[in-house]
This record gives C-alpha cells, structure tokens and sequence, in this order.
C-alpha cells in the first residue's frame, strides 16, 4: 500500500510527490529523487473527452497555463499536507491554489469568499499595512465598506459582527508588526453565528507553529515569500480551504490570471522541505533574542509572544503547543523619531534593513515608512504603532552575534 509519513518534518520534506509511495502497478523503472520543472503553458489529449474536463476545471488535467501547472499543483499538495497535517483522513476535503504574491492571496481569498459591491469586510486593526489599505482605500473604491476591529478583543469582535455583519474577516494568527496573538478558536465560533468568513493570515505562524484549517477556519492565506521560501529569493502566494469553495476561488484565479509561475513554485516547493528546520532555528533565536534585549536602556519596549509579559503570552502557549512563538520580534527605540530610527538602522553591520520577514538573514523594517506607509500618522498611532517601533525578523545566525550588532548600533 502507499506509504504515508506521519511526522510533519517528513511531510514538509515529501509532500506533493508521488516517486516511491505509489502502487506497484503506478511505478516507472526510474524517477528524479528532485522533481523537475514543467514550463508548458499548453496541453494536447488524444480524448476531448478529457479536454471538456480540462476546461471544466478538473484539478488532475491540464489545460492552459492560467487553468493550472503540474508543477505548481505539486506545490499546493505539499500545502495541503501540511495544512490537514491535524487532520489527515480529511486532508483529501482540502484544496490549496498558489497565486503570485501573499497580497494576490489575500485579495483572491476575500473576492471568492463574497467580497463585493454592497458588502462589508473587515479585518484586525493592527494587520498589515498592505491588507488595511485594501480594506481601508481599495475595496471602498467599488463600493464595500471596510471596517477594523481589535480581534483580540472578543467583546469588540462580537458587538462588531452583529452590527456589521462583514461578509469576511480577516486576521493574522501573529499580527505585523505588533506581534499581537488572536483566540482563532473563539474567533472561529464567533463569525459561525453571524455567517461571517474567517480568513487568517498564517504567515508568521507557519504550520509548523499552527493549523487553523483544523479549528475550522474557513481559508488560511500565506505569503509564501516569506518562511515557506524562506531565502528571499522567490515571491509567492497560497490560500487553503476546503473544498466546497474550490470552485469560487479557481474561476476567480483564472479570470484574472493570479496564477504563481511554474519556476517559482519549484522554488517554493524546495523551500518548503526545509521550513521545519528554519523555523525551529529561527524561533529559538528570537526567544534568545528577545530577552537579550528587553532590559536594554535604550529600548522602552520589547514585543514577543514569548515573552511571560506579552499580553497573550498563555494564549500562544496553548494554540502553538510550546512549539515556537515565532521568529519576529518588535522593538521600540526610546524617546526616539524617524531620524533616530534611521541612524540605529544605518549603524548595523551584519543585520540588514529590508522590507521583508522569513528569510534566513537576519532583518529590520521600520514600519512607519515602509509596511505601513500607507497610513497617515493618526492611524498608525490609532493601533499603536509608534515612530520609534521596529520589527526584527530573526534569522538563523548565532543569535549572540545578532544581539551583539543590534546592541552596537543602539549604543553608537
């Protein structure tokens, strides 16, 4: 019989292939121990039978580039099984389709879940900056109404679905940048009593942290960019659900042609066979990290789910199950503006300002004016974030010689 790896680490390694695992009569003589790229945009049957089929949307036949890649389905399986990983007899009721940016998921994630003129979407205030600008500024543009809630306030998150009814709402299991940690269970059941979808932005957490889809959230979204690829190298996208809303979100996805390139889910797909070692890697650092640096004078703050102080630290305890708290920390420069902020950054040597999360380098953002540009000052202070805060993205460097480059650049 097929063989199936119970361990999410061997998952992570052999997800979305077939080689060995199949049937004796499935068999070829040889196989590629790497899978191999499939760059074909068109393809040709002897039966039209099958074609029809094609063209109809059977996820197991190809058609057409924007229809779907072998390559990339191999990648959204790989996601599946780590998704369903809680849920494995049920894993085959999931789907995942791959886009070509985490943003494209978000956006493909909320148009299929019913997002149009006439509705109301909603997300956590403190989300990223790109998803509130589409909350905030896009989506209005064609006539929805965008509203923000504090989603770890379960009163608030209440009072507003019933006021509101939004036909989604969208949080981070691990907010950017703030680091905020919301009850995706109690969450699960509060958008169940108003009809209301849950999307969740799984970035931060990974699944090797959390599964939402096996607390019955309706999509889980990542930016596949970030720790899936995990080398900066690669931008990408997924969203995963079950399947009864495959149909809605694959007719979407061809329309508008989202679609993740067959190239860079071959570089995804490899990434992803090394997040279990990465992302254990680059939790522990920052736990390491973060308490290095929290007494340090020259910092008001330090923000880390891990962190006995952090307001929901008991609760990632429990939804991770001790597995990690994440790989990010947020900082806060005392009594310091943007020049402050600009001449810490430029101070560091081996930690390195860019705008992204999830690679093996260790990085700084500052988000005032690069996330969450977007939003005028007023917003921004409006959720907390303040001209001195900066979100460190852990790597996996030794994380001696991380605190010791940070810790140089506050004091110089």
């Amino acid at each position: 019989m097929p063989f199936s790896p119970k361990s999410i680490n061997s998952k992570a390694v052999h997800g979305g292939e077939a080689r060995r695992y199949a049937p004796p009569a499935q068999r070829v003589t040889s196989a590629p121990v790497v899978g191999g790229i499939i760059p074909s945009i068109g393809y040709v049957y002897e039966d039209t039978g099958h074609l029809d089929s094609a063209l109809g949307g059977d996820p197991d036949l190809y058609v057409y580039g924007r229809y779907g890649n072998p390559t990339v389905s191999d990648f959204e399986k790989a996601i599946v099984e780590l998704e369903c990983h809680d849920m494995p007899d049920r894993a085959g009721d999931h789907f995942a389709l791959a886009t070509g940016s985490g943003m494209s998921a978000i956006h493909l994630a909320m148009s299929a879940c019913g997002v149009r003129s006439g509705a109301t979407v909603a997300a956590s205030q403190d989300c990223y900056g790109a998803t509130y600008s589409l909350v905030d500024s896009l989506w209005p543009q064609y006539g929805v109404k965008g509203v923000f809630v504090d989603a770890t306030d379960l009163d608030a998150v209440a009072q507003m679905l019933a006021q509101e009814t939004p036909v989604v709402l969208v949080v981070e299991t691990i907010s950017n940048p703030l680091l905020k940690v919301v009850d995706i269970p109690r969450l699960v059941q509060l958008c169940r009593a108003h009809n209301t979808r849950l999307l969740v932005d799984n970035t931060f957490a990974t699944p090797m942290l959390f599964r939402p889809l096996a607390h019955g959230v309706d999509v889980v979204i990542h930016s596949a960019t970030k720790y899936i690829g995990g080398h900066g190298d690669v931008l990408g996208g997924v969203v995963a659900a079950r399947n009864e809303l495959r149909p809605a979100f694959w007719d979407f996805l061809k329309k508008t042609g989202a679609n993740l390139g067959p190239h860079e889910a071959w570089l995804l797909h490899r990434g992803l066979k090394t997040m279990p070692l990465r992302v254990e890697r680059q939790c522990r650092n920052a736990a390491a990290v973060a308490e290095q640096l929290r007494s340090h004078p020259a910092l008001a703050h330090v923000r880390y789910p891990g962190l006995p102080d952090h307001p929901q630290h008991q609760l990632a305890g429990s939804l991770f199950d001790q597995r990690g708290y994440g790989a990010v920390v947020a900082i806060e420069l005392k009594d310091a503006g943007q020049p402050d902020v600009f001449r810490f950054l430029e101070a560091l040597r081996m930690v390195q300002p860019a705008t992204t999360v999830g690679d093996i380098y260790s990085l700084v953002l500052y988000p005032s004016h690069a996330s969450h540009r977007a939003l005028s000052p007023a917003q921004r202070a409006a959720v907390g974030i303040s001209d001195g805060l900066v979100r460190l993205a852990v790597g996996a460097e030794d994380p001696r010689d991380i605190v010791a480059d940070i810790t140089a650049a506050l004091e110089s």
